[in-house]
């Protein structure tokens, strides 16, 4: 089955963006797909290479750098959520990179199923 992701919410305010990283996770390790993770609202601050938590705690951003650099998953900022935030292509993480809300409805047509996290 081949699945994209919503992510609405940031990193460290919400469930959201650990719940997204763990579900594209199992479902990669079971076989699936993952072909898009779109990043809308204040979810583009799962983007941020300026993010650094503390030593003791999770970073999700390197999380979805590396699961973007081993599987290919395409992930994907808003560009009009990411202005807004001021979210630039030159704070980006690895393996992110900023388009339209476009890349949103392509990946509903092209995935199986599309998966929404946060509110």
């Amino acid at each position: 089955m081949k699945f994209s992701l919503l992510v609405s919410e940031g990193p460290y305010t919400h469930q959201a963006a650990d719940t997204a990283w763990q579900f594209a996770s199992a479902a990669i390790a079971r076989g699936h797909e993952v072909k898009r993770v779109f990043f809308y609202h204040d979810g583009v601050y799962n983007a941020s290479k300026l993010t650094e938590p503390p030593q003791d705690d999770r970073h999700i951003v390197n999380r979805w750098s590396k699961l973007a650099a081993d599987h290919q998953v395409d992930l994907v900022v808003c560009v009009a959520a990411a202005l807004r935030r001021g979210i630039k292509d030159e704070v980006l993480a690895p393996g992110f990179r900023i388009s339209g809300l476009g890349q949103l409805v392509d990946a509903g047509i092209k995935s199986d199923r599309l998966v929404t996290f946060g509110d």
